[in-house]
């Protein structure tokens, strides 16, 4: 079966409610805008519980359909099971052309890998802890809290007035909303491997398109984890690469060491 093409189709957002912040969601749904339309937003939990409140009043507002799973044993979790069988269910129906996971729980590995099994991508969504295993099960996994914008320090009282030059305010302005990450050697070896793999001019160059795509299919890395919009804007701060923009705005890059 042909691999779903990013930015169209169907995408089913399933959200672990016990594993994941209502405070996200709007982050979340963000990034799935740009691979699709998210028609099916689903919440699974056990309703009745107070810690569930956020969610309960983000389902009216957001259109997303509450699935509840009452705890049917203690220390027993009904819900990761529902939810398992809705995406099988949804896979099978060849309604889904992407799938997005809110939940940190590793559990959930199994069913990423069945569902990339038939050329299904799956964008996990979680927290820092979020076990190894399951985000490199995802075709891409996005850390949550590097989708929010830096915090910006309290206003001050508007009894005095900014003296600050307006270059300096936008510098600071810039800094301020940066949450830009060090960008680890694993991730580095990733982009060296894939420029290394990928075609090249007579001058040693290699369109980042390329690099990226073939980065992305070996690993689940999303360059939103280290505060970047845009590989292209991560790219500059690799000291590893040159980077060289060519007439109609196409991005190439050499390896200089």
């Amino acid at each position: 079966m042909a691999t779903r093409q990013e930015g169209r189709g169907n995408i089913a957002l399933l959200i672990d409610s016990d594993n994941a912040s209502a405070a996200h969601f709007d982050s979340v749904m963000t990034v799935l805008a740009e691979l699709g339309t998210v028609n099916i937003r689903r919440a699974y939990g056990n309703w009745s519980k107070t810690t569930l409140k956020a969610w309960a009043a983000l389902s009216i507002t957001q259109a997303i359909e509450p699935q509840q799973q009452f705890d049917l044993a203690k220390g027993k979790n009904a819900t990761d099971m529902k939810m398992t069988i809705d995406a099988m269910d949804l896979l099978a129906s060849g309604r889904v052309d992407g799938f997005g996971l809110m939940s940190s729980d590793s559990d959930f590995t199994p069913l990423v890998t069945r569902i990339r099994q038939d050329g299904i991508p799956v964008y996990g969504f979680g927290n820092a802890n979020t076990p190894e295993g399951f985000r490199r099960a995802c075709t891409r996994f996005i850390d949550v809290a590097a989708l929010e914008p830096a915090e910006v320090p309290a206003a001050k009282s508007p009894r005095k007035k900014e003296t600050k030059p307006a270059a300096a305010k936008t510098k600071a302005a810039t800094a301020s909303e940066t949450k830009a990450k060090p960008i680890d050697e694993e991730v580095v070896k990733l982009l060296i491997d894939a420029y290394d793999a990928v075609k090249r001019d007579e001058h040693g160059f290699a369109a980042l398109g390329s690099v990226g795509q073939l980065a992305g299919n070996r690993s689940s890395f999303d360059t939103r984890n280290y505060g970047y919009k845009r590989l292209s804007d991560l790219i500059r701060d690799v000291p590893n690469f040159t980077v060289e923009v060519r007439e109609g705005g196409q991005t190439w890059i050499k390896r200089v060491h």
